[in-house]
């Protein structure tokens, strides 16, 4: 019997020890952990660099509240965090986790707008599909109607216009006419809900689970940033499972030359080692905060120095084991196999992603793009067929949360070619086992 709920009964394994890239439960089997738990553990399990500086903070102390200390944790992590990020980008505020930073940066996004005489302006604009967490404010510029729709009437929705899915919609995704079609989309977002109430724009520089690692059209990008330029409208960048290296450059919009004006950080940030995420700003909206009276904003566990130790930690690993370009080398890699698994299993539609965020999505159709119906729940079922096989990957649907199955594969950043000959292999076996499967699930869907 367990006390805890979650999401629902299903009960897995109890966890046992977890090294490097492998799991193991207490019946002693070992999973390879192929999408880094939920894309977090960017440095791999148990990294003894970043366990020995906790202890050392944990000797020196715990806790420090914000208001009555300064921590030397802290101000190291927000230096280092500063250093990776573009230029301009100086002012870090830590927080617990992605949802908290969602909303900081929004609450910021929107005291700098009061501060500077421009307190009409609210409306976060972002997209769908979308997904920025699961409080209230970061359902509210989700689109993604599985998670959002119980919720609806007790939050106020955000304008959503539509993610760059160029592969669903027929077009060439490196032609920079499409990456104008869809940024023309936000110009036109902007105009219809007129440019004086619209106070950001929110992207995920590549798409997290609700796209399924879906990079954007060439060209759109730099548009997104010219438009909200003109608008005066600040350029939000949610990096929750971008940041910390895992594409392949620091943060996803690196690969692009974008400098956000505020960027929001969690997940691989601390790797999974303790609870931790940050926002970072410039001075240019940071500034007439604090002038007017401060961020009237917090969490108890800001800045809390042992999550700061090991956030710096987890960056000192990133660079001593030059992980950021490792998850550009072996994403290449990883990438090249799933394309020939494709080849193989006409069950895969489109492979996407960039560095160690890639995903495949399943298809009934790949010509017509035509999803399995969903009362198969491919996304599910492939999922569990791979666990028992001993990977454990991560999935869930393109369509607005309701079809379109996808699987997303993201190992560590310490990922080898051994691992990735066992990931393949294992996917291989589990795929097989799948389609073996499909026409039973097809006719009783």
């Amino acid at each position: 019997m367990s006390h805890l709920f979650y999401q629902g009964r299903n009960r897995k394994p109890v966890l046992a020890q977890a090294r490097g890239v492998y799991m193991w439960d207490e019946a002693g089997k070992r999973y390879l952990d192929g999408s880094s738990g939920a894309m977090v553990c960017n440095i791999g399990h148990s990294n003894e660099a970043v366990l020995e500086a906790m202890r050392r903070q944990m000797d020196q102390a715990t806790f420090g509240y914000r208001l009555h200390f300064e921590t030397e944790a802290s101000e190291r992590l927000a230096a280092k965090t500063v250093e990776k990020t573009p230029p301009g980008l100086n002012k870090v505020f830590f927080v617990s986790g992605g949802s908290e930073a969602v909303e900081s940066a929004m609450k910021l996004a929107r005291q700098h707008a009061v501060a500077t005489g421009r307190g009409e302006r609210w409306k976060v604009i972002s997209r769908s599909p979308s997904y920025h967490g699961c409080t209230l404010g970061a359902l509210a510029v989700t689109g993604y109607s599985a998670l959002t729709q119980p919720f609806a009437p007790m939050m106020r929705e955000m304008p959503k216009i539509p993610a760059p899915r160029a592969y669903l919609d027929g077009l060439d995704a490196g032609d920079p006419a499409t990456g104008d079609h869809y940024a023309d989309m936000l110009e036109a977002c902007i105009a219809r809900e007129g440019a004086d109430s619209v106070l950001a724009f929110l992207v995920e520089p590549i798409g997290g689970a609700s796209t399924g690692a879906l990079v954007p059209p060439a060209g759109y990008m730099q548009r997104i940033r010219q438009i909200c330029d003109r608008h005066d409208i600040l350029l939000i960048m949610d990096e929750v499972m971008t940041g910390a290296g895992r594409t392949g450059a620091f943060l996803g919009a690196d690969h692009w030359g974008i400098t956000p004006d505020i960027v929001v950080l969690s997940k691989g940030f601390a790797a999974g080692y303790v609870p931790l995420g940050a926002i970072v700003a410039s001075d240019a909206v940071v500034d007439p905060v604090l002038d007017a009276g401060g961020f009237a904003h917090g969490f108890t566990y800001a800045g809390n120095p042992l999550a700061c130790a090991a956030g710096h930690a987890v960056l000192e690993e990133i660079d001593r084991q030059g992980l950021i370009e490792n998850a550009a080398r072996m994403g290449d890699k990883l990438r090249a196999r799933l394309d020939r698994l494709m080849d193989r299993y006409e069950i895969i539609g489109d492979v996407r992603g960039k560095g160690l965020l890639l995903a495949f999505e399943f298809m009934a159709d790949r010509t017509t793009k035509r999803p399995l119906p969903k009362d198969c729940n491919a996304y599910l079922r492939f999922v569990e067929i791979a666990y028992q096989n001993g990977l454990i990957v991560y999935s869930r649907r393109t369509r607005d949360g309701l079809e379109g199955d996808h699987i997303l594969v993201c190992p560590p950043l310490t990922v080898t070619d051994t691992h990735l000959d066992e990931i393949i292999e294992i996917l291989d076996q589990s795929l097989a086992q799948y389609m073996s499967e499909l026409p039973a699930l097809r006719e009783h869907a």
